[in-house]
């Protein structure tokens, strides 16, 4: 199996980016329209965005899934945090080693944008996901537990 390659995605991206963005948001069950996985997306394809990167992947020459990293900070972490948002790969993709990899590289570019620490966060029956993680070096903040109060309708 090839390396996987990596690149920088950008406006030009969008078409190849919202078939997997859709497979991904099908595969965990996220319900978007369209036009809202466009619009949430959109702002993450600007080379220079202070919201965050998404990264095509790439096995030899065949774009097999992205991964989004999107950005913020954390007083306790000491400084600039970064979430991985979304990480696809297609099912073909999967088992070989190429998340693992995914990880590694994202974790490079993260700190080479001098952030301090990178979350994720896993569905609770993902034991495969959970199981590539601890392998990565993630840990989980047991004392924590992840909750959200959705702001703004994306209706």
């Amino acid at each position: 199996m090839d390396s996987p390659r990596f690149q920088v995605a950008d406006a030009s991206h969008i078409a190849v980016l919202l078939p997997l963005v859709q497979a991904y948001h099908e595969f965990e069950q996220i319900v978007l329209s369209e036009q809202q996985r466009r619009d949430a997306l959109w702002p993450l394809l600007d080379l220079n965005s202070p919201f965050g990167r998404v990264w095509l992947i790439f096995i030899s020459g065949k774009v097999v899934g992205y991964v989004a990293l999107c950005f913020g900070y954390s007083i306790e972490l000491g400084g600039r945090d970064a979430f991985i948002d979304e990480l696809f790969l297609v099912e073909n993709a999967r088992g070989q080693g190429i998340g693992k990899k995914v990880l590694e590289y994202v974790t490079r570019q993260a700190a080479s944008l001098d952030i301090a620490a990178v979350h994720l966060e896993v569905a609770h029956a993902n034991d495969r996901a959970k199981r590539l993680y601890l392998q990565a070096g993630f840990s989980p903040r047991d004392r924590y537990h992840l909750m959200t109060f959705k702001v703004a309708s994306n209706d």
